[in-house]
Formats: structure tokens, C-alpha cells, sequence
């Protein structure tokens, strides 16, 4: 298995070199800096009546009530900032948790790359409920995803077509599918990102888009174990 970030040989994810998981074909996510953690919670917290830590035991009771009472800004001074590399269709999404920030690979700046999320299979849309879809077998399903290759393919022609004639790059790009790769960097503290996996994790999210956050919700375990597993016990409820 090769890392969708660094390009060496891993034989387990995360990748050991740069700490990347790999996800879809070709994306990834990997946690950049990390900053706070359930202690800052429990410090943040506690500032209200001068006090600070106390014990393990206690520290960890206090993070149970915050999350049960929905008391949230304790976990926005816990930070986290990952790279991630997703179709553009995925960031999309993504964009739309707002209270975060963001900083996007240009492709006003920069020659877009030959990298296109390819499906490994194909999914079929629900009646009656616009967001969700599952994994169905088509008939023609492997013609289906050759007819995908080919419009990457003749799309990303026209686009290299257009820059070998001097079309600036800010306008060559129009003619480049949403399923083309982009990159960015996202920052978003801890109490966000509990709200972003909660929707991204559901049933009904968009398989692709839950794939990275299932990745992104193991990094936040690791990271803050007492505020997963109060969150988790809890039914992820918006803190």
C-alpha cells in the first residue's frame, strides 16, 4: 500500500512517515498540529470559579457534565488542523461548517494535477429521501465507471489543451469536473468538529464524505479520550 500523501510504501495506516490515513483512491487526512486537549477543557471550565485541575477522577467528571448540560465553549479552546486532500465535490461539504478556517490549494496559481476520484462502485439514489443512497450491482456497472474515466480524461485534455495556448489558468480550469482532487488545510476547534463528524458520520451523509469522517473521529479519540467517550455515551449530541 502506498500513502496518498508522502508516496512511500506504508504496510498500516496511519502512515508512519507523515502520519497520513489514506482515504477514497486517492485522498487523505492527517492531523497537521493539535493544540489544548481535555485538560484545556477541564482548565477553560474551571476559570469561571478560579479554580484549575484537580484529579484525574474529577477532571474527567467534569468533562461528563459539560458534555451532558450542553455546556460548549470549554471544548473550543481545544484545536485541531489538518491537511486534507478530497474531490472537490467532498470539499464542498465540508466548507459548509463554517466555524473553522480554511486554505485552499489555487488553482489560479498552480497547474491542476491529473487526479480524479474514480468510484469503486456505484451507488443508487433512495426514493423519498434526496440525501442518501446505497450500493446497488448495475448491469453495466464497469462501463458505467469507464464512461466516468473518459469524461476525466477528455475534460482534463481540454484543459491542458487551453494552457499550451495561453489561456490563463484562473479561466482554464472551468472546464474541470467537481470529482478532480483539491487540497486545504482546516482548523477548527474541538467543539466544531464534534458537530461535523455528528453529521458527517450519519446514515444519511454522502458515503464519501463519511469515509474521512471516520478517519478524522479516530484522530479525535486519540486526542481527546474523555471527550470522545463522553460524547459518544451521550448519543453525540451537539455539546
Amino acid at each position: 500500500m502506498v500513502c496518498n500523501s508522502c508516496g512511500r510504501e506504508v504496510d498500516a495506516q496511519p502512515c508512519p512517515h507523515c502520519g497520513a490515513y489514506n482515504v477514497l483512491d486517492k485522498g487523505f487526512v492527517r492531523l497537521v498540529e493539535f493544540l489544548g486537549g481535555d485538560r484545556a477543557v477541564v482548565q477553560a471550565a474551571r476559570v469561571s470559579v478560579g479554580q484549575g485541575l484537580k484529579t484525574p477522577e474529577k477532571d474527567r467528571r467534569l468533562i461528563n457534565y459539560l458534555m451532558k448540560h450542553e455546556h460548549g465553549t470549554p471544548f473550543e479552546h481545544a484545536v485541531f488542523k489538518f491537511h486534507v486532500k478530497a474531490p472537490i465535490f467532498v470539499a464542498r461539504e465540508w466548507f459548509r461548517h463554517r466555524i473553522a478556517s480554511y486554505n485552499e490549494i489555487s488553482q489560479r496559481y498552480t497547474q491542476v494535477k491529473d487526479e480524479f476520484y474514480i468510484p469503486h462502485k456505484l451507488r443508487k439514489g433512495l426514493k423519498g429521501n434526496k440525501q442518501a443512497s446505497e450500493f446497488v450491482d448495475f448491469q453495466d456497472e464497469d462501463a458505467l465507471i469507464r464512461n466516468i474515466k473518459e469524461a476525466y480524461g477528455t475534460a482534463y485534455a481540454i484543459y491542458r489543451k487551453l494552457l499550451e495556448r495561453g489561456v490563463a489558468r484562473e479561466l482554464a480550469r472551468v472546464v474541470l469536473p467537481v470529482g478532480i482532487y483539491t487540497q486545504f488545510y482546516w482548523t477548527v476547534n474541538a467543539r466544531s468538529l464534534m458537530n461535523f463528524l455528528r453529521l458527517r458520520m450519519g446514515e444519511d451523509a454522502q458515503w464519501e464524505i463519511r469515509q474521512y469522517a471516520l478517519r478524522i473521529s479516530e484522530i479525535f479519540r486519540q486526542k481527546m479520550p474523555w471527550t470522545a467517550e463522553a460524547w459518544e455515551n451521550l448519543g453525540r449530541k451537539k455539546p
